[in-house]
């Protein structure tokens, strides 16, 4: 698929006025573009590599380290482990740096972990309003991450858009991981619409190569999450602050 009407965006700024997809629904990310991936996961990544760690501290040090936690900044690198990967993919790495215990029993006892957590999300911006005036639109909004969907139902409680959603997957819903098309492909068949007139929004690479492979109408990148524009600007159609610049971008106004 060629790259839609919007164009791309050579990161530098923001096309407000080429011509767009006739989109009809946005399937978004959650961690860094929902919610606040630093004050949500930072002292549950501490924990995670903990628990990982069975108490060995030079252990736990090391995890945070592959997974992309600086422990000088208390920031996680873009398109990290513990950044864009999933709970399954984090175990595996955790077992070739070390950990002994069993990886079916550790992926059970981090997603708890991970959705524990989740109770205490921190939104970045106003999300029940700003869902509001999206499905005020006509839009049907979904979410996929590469967490667990326990954890993303609890997220979508937490932040107050539970019955604003028309999907939710996470890793373990059977659609396979990003950056593989399923769970964009599965949001499209469940609400009916055609990919092309359907919106992928995320933080990460993985979210902007889902959209490609899955054929999204456009690949909206935020820079509220661990990306950073020069990773995301190359294969997103556009990078928007966050996405509370969702309706101006998508002329919201007009419909």
């Amino acid at each position: 698929m060629g790259p839609p009407p919007s164009g791309r965006n050579d990161g530098n700024d923001v096309r407000m006025s080429l011509p767009k997809p006739d989109i009809r629904a946005i399937l978004f990310d959650k961690d860094g573009t929902l919610v606040d991936f630093e004050r949500t996961w930072g002292t549950c990544i501490l924990r995670a590599t903990d628990h990982a760690a069975g108490g060995d501290r030079q252990l736990a040090e090391r995890l945070r380290a592959l997974g992309g936690y600086d422990a000088r900044t208390g920031r996680t690198q873009a398109d990290s482990l513990f950044a864009a990967c999933n709970t399954a993919e984090i175990v595996d790495a955790f077992a070739a740096a070390g950990v002994t215990r069993d990886p079916a029993t550790l992926v059970g006892e981090l997603d708890d972990i991970f959705r524990e957590a989740s109770e205490n999300a921190v939104g970045l911006v106003d999300t029940p309003r700003l869902f509001e005036r999206l499905r005020a639109a006509g839009l049907r909004l979904g979410i996929a991450s590469s967490d667990n969907a326990a954890s993303i139902a609890v997220t979508a409680r937490t932040l107050g858009i539970a019955d604003d959603l028309a999907f939710i997957a996470g890793y373990d819903s059977g659609y396979g991981a990003k950056p593989g098309p399923g769970m964009f492909t599965a949001f499209c068949e469940a609400i009916g619409e055609d990919p092309r007139n359907v919106a992928m929004v995320g933080d990460n690479r993985h979210d902007m190569e889902m959209g490609c492979r899955a054929g999204a109408g456009l690949r909206i990148a935020v820079l509220s999450g661990t990306g950073t524009r020069e990773r995301l600007a190359p294969i997103a159609d556009v990078c928007l602050p966050d996405i509370a610049a969702l309706p101006d971008y998508l002329h919201l106004d007009g419909r």
